[in-house]
This record gives structure tokens, sequence and C-alpha cells, in this order.
């Protein structure tokens, strides 16, 4: 895996170079130059090794920023951001694919691609995972893509925290998911009852003051919308 790795950023390299020789690139260069780009990511993404996931995961940064946010890219950021949770794979017992890091890294990147189908993939992670860091960054991605039409946003951020809520009460999900609704409410307002329920949980509830007066402005300001 790592000498294909290896020959696939070789492979790269006059695309770079032709790149650094122009500013502007033809169609057919900038459409290789996403082929390879895309290739080097899918692969790297289904290494085995966290370090090379980490390598994608950098990697992907810097292309959304250069304006790739193609399928491949999201596939990408999906595989890594639902591995070990959806397909473990086990040796003698222990779980041997599970990188909550890794994960959480792929939740705050979906966030940044920012598409309805990196939302999908979200509400997947949201679901599915149990790790407080991973479900931490999903929320506030959540936050930051907006609402959607069918309310599941709003209804993934309050089930996950019900979740917590009922069972240990984690300060940091509650405060993402406080400032998630108040990046959703100014995009276009929140109607929903069991969002004001889970705010109004926080305001009462075993939460730190910081938390809980967050909520409180938070609740108060979808009050006056």
């Amino acid at each position: 895996m790592k000498r294909f790795i290896l020959f696939l950023i070789i492979l790269s390299i006059p695309v770079i170079f032709a790149v650094g020789q122009s500013t502007e690139l033809t169609v057919e260069e900038s459409y290789l130059r996403q082929s390879v780009e895309n290739m080097i990511i899918r692969e790297q993404s289904r290494a085995e090794s966290r370090e090379m996931k980490m390598f994608a995961l950098t990697y992907i940064g810097e292309a959304i920023e250069g304006g790739n946010r193609s399928d491949d890219v999201r596939l990408a950021l999906e595989y890594m951001g639902l591995e070990g949770v959806l397909n473990p794979i086990r040796e003698n017992g222990r779980l041997t694919n599970n990188f909550p890091d890794v994960r959480r890294e792929s939740a705050r990147y979906l966030g940044v691609l920012g598409t309805a189908e990196a939302r999908d993939a979200l509400l997947k992670m949201i679901y599915y995972d149990t790790e407080p860091m991973v479900l931490q960054e999903a929320v506030k991605s959540l936050g930051d893509i907006g609402l959607d039409d069918n309310g599941k946003t709003l209804d993934a951020i309050a089930w996950v925290f019900k979740k917590f809520d009922n069972t240990v009460p984690d300060n940091l999900l509650a405060f993402s998911a406080v400032e998630a609704v108040e990046k959703l409410a100014k995009s276009g307002g929140v109607r929903d009852p069991n969002t004001i329920h889970m705010l109004m949980r926080i305001i009462e509830g075993p939460y730190l003051r910081v938390v809980q007066d967050r909520a409180r402005t938070v609740l108060s300001n979808i009050r006056r919308i």
C-alpha cells in the first residue's frame, strides 16, 4: 500500500509542476489535476493506518480550499467518518479500525464541504457513533451547514443530546448543541418543540453555568425571532 501511495504522489508531480509554471490551467489540465488528487485521497483514506488517514485529511483540507468539492472528496470523508462504526474489523476480539480522532476531523471537514450530501453523512455519524468528541464535531458541522427542508438536522441534534442527557450528561456536547441551534436559528428560525425542550433542559439540568447561560441567551433570541 505504501509503495502504491508513493507511486500516486510521484504521478502527481508533473501536474503540480505544470501548475507552478502557469497561472491558468486548461480544462484538460484542471481535470487531470483533480483526477490525480481524488485518486490519492481515495487511496489514503482507505489505508489501514491512522497516520495515512490523517495525511488524507490534511490533503482533503487543501483540496477543498483549492476548490475541489467533488463526490470523491465527500465519499472519502464519509468513509473515514464511519469507519470502525459501520464496518468494524476485529482481531482477537480487539477493534483495529477505531480512530475517533480521524472521525472527528472527517466530521469537521464535512462541515467545511457544506453540501446536502455532507449533511446526510453527518446525520449518519450522529445516529451511529458513540464517541462524544466525534459527536460534538458532527453537531457543530450540522450547525455550519444550516437547516434542511425536512427538519432532520434539528431532530438529530435534539436526539443525540437527549441520549447523553439520559445517561451521562456531557457539557461539551450540550454546548456544541446550543451553538449549532444558535446558527440554525439565524439561518432560518427554529420552531421545533424538541429543540426548545432541549434548551430548557440544559438551563435547568446538571450543566455548567456557562453552558446554561448560553442556552438561556439562545432561547431568549429564538423567542424574539
